[in-house]
């Protein structure tokens, strides 16, 4: 059976362009995406950076109404930012809207930044303040577990808040929208998409080296629910398709420079053609992000893409492909949709 194959938009904004160029970018492939045979299409939740996927459930309104099968989500919104209601209420709109192709992806990244533990890193100061900037002052979140568990209850009209029954119709049209759970670890989320019997979206092309724990821990913890009877896994990874395994390579040349950005610099960069800027010590920080990256013409790129199943054992694969020329970009997602078999 071939595993199904679903795309993960962050909307970049290319170096030179705008957020409207990014922004028809993601609907144009959204469209070709439905045509070329992909299952879902995701769109992620970023904010203080060179992409426009800041606001998902407004994107995903707009990519539902142009196009008529594929199937449209969150990957992920960061709920820590928010309120469990507001979050279940305009899913809940969406799929009144398209009913049976709404999927509610949700994220754990919106909660406060802690002081990491000892031998861990500091968080960078600028993430944390932009981060400060996206809650209420003072406020202080509910636990991402709680958060969730709130989500299954509003669309489910068992939500309760100090002893009162709180109904929200609104919300339970999406009462039938899967609820994914994304994660990069072995920790909550994992534990938690398990325990609750959820599907689990391990983040490989954020946190390769820990992929098989996280999808090894959903495992174990899961139990059956009314709305999965069995694990089910899907898999992210990074990808750039080339007609030649150089032509890959020198569409993906910007890569190790906007990867450096988002994990060193204030957030992602308008993204760059190439990394020429960066130092051998600098790539060498990525690296693991770029000898994971999945480049090349389309054989090797689905061999590659195979490989990765076989280790998770993977239902699905969801993956994203960023270049800086929005043909390119199409092209990639066109030649790995016609080798996996899905044109």
């Amino acid at each position: 059976m071939m595993t199904g194959l679903n795309v993960l938009d962050l909307a970049p904004i290319p170096d030179g362009g705008t957020p409207s160029d990014a922004l028809r970018n993601t609907l144009d492939l959204a469209r070709r995406a439905e045509d070329w045979g992909y299952g879902r299409y995701w769109v992620a939740e970023h904010h203080f950076a060179h992409v426009a996927s800041a606001a998902p459930a407004v994107l995903i309104g707009e990519i539902l109404a142009r196009t008529s099968r594929i199937r449209v989500g969150s990957a992920a919104v960061l709920i820590g930012f928010t309120t469990a209601p507001a979050v279940a209420d305009a899913f809940g709109v969406l799929a009144a809207l398209h009913p049976g192709r709404v999927d509610i992806g949700l994220g754990r990244t919106g909660q406060r930044l802690r002081t990491p533990p000892p031998g861990a890193p500091a968080p960078n100061p600028a993430i944390v303040a932009g981060y400060e900037q996206l809650y209420h002052p003072k406020a202080e979140p509910p636990s991402y577990t709680q958060q969730v568990e709130d989500v299954l209850d509003l669309v489910g009209g068992t939500f309760t808040a100090d002893g009162h029954a709180l109904r929200s119709p609104v919300a339970e049209a999406a009462r039938d929208a899967p609820v994914w759970i994304f994660g990069s670890s072995a920790g909550e989320s994992a534990q938690l998409a398990g325990a609750r019997g959820l599907p689990f979206v391990a983040n490989y092309h954020v946190s390769p080296s820990s992929t098989l724990e996280a999808a090894r821990a959903y495992r174990e913890a899961f139990g059956p629910s009314d709305r999965l009877a069995a694990p089910h896994l899907v898999v992210s990874a990074d990808v750039v398709v080339g007609d030649t395994d150089a032509q890959a390579r020198e569409l993906a040349a910007g890569f190790p420079a906007w990867v450096h950005s988002i994990r060193y610099g204030t957030g992602a960069i308008a993204y760059p053609r190439d990394s020429a800027g960066l130092s051998d010590e600098e790539r060498a920080k990525v690296a693991d992000r770029t000898d994971t990256q999945f480049v090349g013409e389309p054989g090797r790129v689905a061999d590659g893409l195979r490989a990765l199943v076989e280790r998770t054992g993977a239902d699905e694969l969801v993956i994203t492909s960023v270049t800086h020329d929005h043909a390119a970009r199409l092209r990639s997602h066109e030649l790995l949709a016609k080798e996996w078999g899905l044109l």
